[in-house]
């Protein structure tokens, strides 16, 4: 499945370009079986691959969540342990697009809370967003995270800084309505 076409379209290059991804979205978006080769591009010894296929899963599960159904476990035991930075930040965004249990929501917020602690600032602004975008679907804990964004909004990097006051901004509005 590593030698899959769609993966390697999304080879070559470096980590700071998106290579094929746009064009990979719009097959996987006309084909959504190709999925899987995503998934399992993820896992590949390529950091490049992984940091695509991520970057591609995430743009396909923004207009159609519902793809990633079959792939909840996989997400939720595999794809939120992976390291690398450029595929933390994907896995953040992709989280709260899942639909999950109550247990699942307190481990997904465990998985995001600890990648606040990650070395990459884009890694914790995604994450920040993804904790409110959460807190909007769980009422309950909002508190706790609108607290956590606070914190990292005070202590963060600029770009931390201004994603936070929207978010807290978000999150006041909701808590009013």
């Amino acid at each position: 499945m590593l030698n899959h076409p769609l993966l390697k379209s999304l080879s070559g290059g470096d980590l700071r370009s998106i290579g094929a991804s746009n064009q990979v979205v719009t097959e996987v978006l006309a084909q959504p079986d190709l999925i899987s080769v995503l998934f399992n591009g993820v896992e590949s010894s390529d950091p490049v691959i992984r940091m695509r296929c991520a970057d591609v899963i995430e743009k396909v599960s923004a207009m159609h969540p519902e793809l990633l159904l079959p792939f909840k476990n996989t997400i939720l035991q595999r794809l939120t342990k992976v390291q690398q930075q450029e595929v933390r930040w994907h896995v953040a965004a992709i989280l709260p697009r899942l639909p999950l249990t109550k247990a699942e929501v307190n481990s997904v917020v465990n998985v995001l809370l600890s990648f606040t602690n990650d070395r990459s600032s884009i890694v914790k602004t995604m994450s920040m967003q993804a904790l409110a975008d959460i807190a909007m679907q769980h009422q309950h804990l909002r508190p706790s995270i609108k607290q956590h964004i606070e914190e990292l909004t005070q202590t963060g990097t600029p770009a931390m800084q201004a994603r936070g006051k929207k978010l807290l901004k978000a999150l006041s509005k909701e808590s009013q309505s």
